[in-house]
């Protein structure tokens, strides 16, 4: 017993050391935080802006910068909300925090038709109501906990019902130019949140705004891709590489790329095509033999 004590401890600190690896690299990927910013992570009750929070704090305890979090929580006036989880566990750990209070929840069930998608008027509301309380609080980014999942079944989303190749990306200016929004866990995978949240005993809020809507479009991508990842290990890794690996000039957009300006040079031309191009990629052999099998 001791010993499968011992592994599963080795197992949590592997797990803990990973998801602080990949957020501090997310940060310096993209210059998420900076010297003397005043970060208001955004908290829903959920798992993954639980997380977020967490690492955070704990790179915040040994970051080479100073750099300030305030939590915020957007109690939307949900029946059944429970207003006391949050405010305990922030006074708990000594967090700086604040819950705002706007009913968006009688918008929503008014403006909203019965068994309609709630989620996109409920994010805009939601948004809206935490640029406005940024402002108030002075800070200079406003951290979502969205994960590499997330972003993913945001590509697919887009690319399936909205005819468009865009997703979440890691940092973004809000259409004012007046605040940036960041997602330090762009790389951290969904799966693994889901087992810190479970190691660290967070007192999760389920959403029962939207909970009952099995069959939202974003929630079929979502079991797609825990298809993918059970069936072919390691697909879901090379398609994020692939959001980092863009090459307009290979795509069909002539906003994004002057097709109508190419012409013959005298010399190489970068990314020209080749007559021969080199495979830079190589089927895993469950997927070739699952097509043999069609």
């Amino acid at each position: 017993m001791e010993i499968v004590s011992r592994k599963e401890q080795h197992n949590i600190n592997k797990l803990h050391k990973r998801l602080r690896r990949l957020v501090g690299t997310a940060i310096a990927d993209f210059n998420m935080i900076e010297a003397g910013d005043r970060v208001m992570v955004c908290l829903s009750g959920g798992k993954d802006s639980y997380a977020l929070l967490d690492i955070l704090r704990s790179l915040q305890a040994h970051a080479p910068l100073p750099f300030e979090l305030i939590a915020v929580n957007l109690d939307q006036k949900q029946p059944g909300f429970p207003e006391h989880v949050l405010p305990g566990y922030l006074t708990s750990i000594d967090m700086p925090f604040r819950i705002v209070e706007q009913d968006t929840y009688s918008v929503v069930k008014r403006v909203i038709a019965e068994g309609k998608t709630t989620c996109s008027l409920c994010s805009r509301l939601r948004r809206g109501v935490l640029y406005r309380v940024a402002s108030e609080l002075g800070a200079t980014k406003i951290a979502l906990g969205h994960h590499r999942d997330d972003i993913l079944e945001t590509l697919f989303l887009n690319l399936f019902y909205g005819g468009k190749l865009k997703t979440m990306p890691p940092k973004l200016v809000s259409d004012d130019g007046r605040h940036i929004v960041i997602r330090p866990l762009a790389y951290c995978k969904e799966k693994d949140l889901e087992t810190y949240a479970q190691i660290e005993d967070f007192p999760i809020i389920p959403c029962n705004l939207c909970g009952a809507q099995k069959n939202l479009q974003r929630q079929a991508v979502k079991e797609m891709m825990q298809q993918w990842d059970k069936k072919f290990p390691g697909r879901l890794e090379t398609m994020f590489t692939a959001l980092q690996n863009v090459q307009p000039s290979h795509l069909v957009d002539p906003a994004l790329y002057d097709f109508c300006g190419l012409k013959t040079g005298n010399g190489p031309v970068a990314d020209g095509d080749k007559a021969f191009d080199p495979e830079t990629f190589e089927p895993a052999m469950a997927e070739i033999l699952s097509l043999n099998k069609g």
